[in-house]
């Protein structure tokens, strides 16, 4: 089964060394789950030719809003809105996430009650996860026919599900450790508060993202199916 990964934005270069972009993040995740991948960086206008270029579809994160003016993001959209109606699964994470609220009539906002860092406990439908987070912007309204299947007291829609075709998540499942600290020490000084940002430190190493990985194969597996 092949997975595209559409890339939306790129983590600082400061960071590349170590972490790696988003693409090798998600297949560090979702290894030993019999997927191959392929990635295109959208976020430079490189598209899939159809949404029929894969599987399933994976969008990412990115340090842009969904609701600013990029060229990339009314493409994307609509990407969104054809895969679901081929029927083609679509998982989105953090601005991932939002993207696929806003494309499908949701509304999306930076939230007034400032930024999630680090690792952060969640109520799934499933039972309680603890996911690493990085973000100020979140789903305000759902689309309609979305489930909200996660949340905390700071996000109300912390995941969403969309029966058949779609699955996102606010956090970041694939980020470990090292992004958190690579975050801290190159994107949140002067952006995100202090206390914030010494809370992600004492909070490196209690998230696990076993459990959504396993969520997020299992998606992909059931509404695509895993052919050769």
């Amino acid at each position: 089964m092949k997975i595209g990964i559409l890339e939306c934005g790129r983590l600082p270069d400061e960071m590349s060394a170590q972490t790696g972009q988003y693409p090798p993040m998600f297949m560090r995740l979702l290894d030993g789950q019999g997927f191959a991948f392929q990635a295109w960086h959208v976020e430079d206008m490189v598209f899939p030719n159809s949404v029929s270029d894969a599987d399933g579809w994976l969008v990412t994160g990115s340090r842009h809003g969904v609701y600013e003016d990029h060229a990339f993001i009314p493409v994307l959209e609509q990407f969104i809105r054809d895969a679901f109606a081929a029927d083609v699964p679509v998982v989105g994470i953090c601005f991932g996430h939002q993207i696929m609220a806003q494309a499908l009539g949701g509304k999306v906002a930076k939230y007034a009650g400032g930024w999630a860092v680090g690792a952060q406990d969640y109520s799934f439908d499933t039972g309680p996860v603890r996911l690493n987070a990085w973000h100020q912007d979140q789903v305000i309204t759902p689309p309609d026919g979305a489930q909200t299947v996660a949340s905390n007291a700071f996000c109300a829609h912390a995941a969403l599900l969309y029966p058949g075709r779609g699955f996102s998540v606010q956090a970041h499942p694939e980020f470990e450790d090292g992004v958190i600290q690579g975050l801290i020490d190159h994107r949140g000084p002067g952006v995100v508060p202090d206390p914030l940002l010494q809370q992600a430190q004492a909070g490196l190493g209690r998230a696990d993202s076993r459990a959504m990985a396993d969520r997020i194969a299992a998606f992909f597996k059931q509404h695509a199916g895993v052919r050769a």
